[in-house]
């Protein structure tokens, strides 16, 4: 597969100079913003299939009529949260 190029981006020299001083040893401009678009779409990638997954889930009560009420939940989380600690506080 071929690469493609990302249209050239102007900055202010401030944030060029920002984006420079964080750089890795070795790390180019380039690799770094080519780093910073790669997790920006995945993050959005995850983002729109939790959103997904909310939905569908909301659809599946709706259509059933069974709910989870949001005190009952909690209380769940609680004491998951609970045996969790106690487990690695040995």
């Amino acid at each position: 597969m071929k690469s493609r190029t990302i249209p050239p981006l102007r900055v202010s020299p401030k944030l060029r100079r920002e984006a420079e001083s964080v750089l890795r040893e070795g790390e180019t401009l380039s690799g770094f913003v080519l780093e910073a678009l790669t997790r920006s779409v995945e993050s959005r990638k995850a983002q729109e299939a939790f959103i997904a997954r909310g939905l569908a889930s909301a659809a599946r009560s709706q259509a059933s009529g069974r709910y989870v009420s949001a005190t009952r939940l909690l209380g769940t989380l609680r004491r998951r949260l609970a045996a969790a600690r106690r487990r690695t506080r040995g």
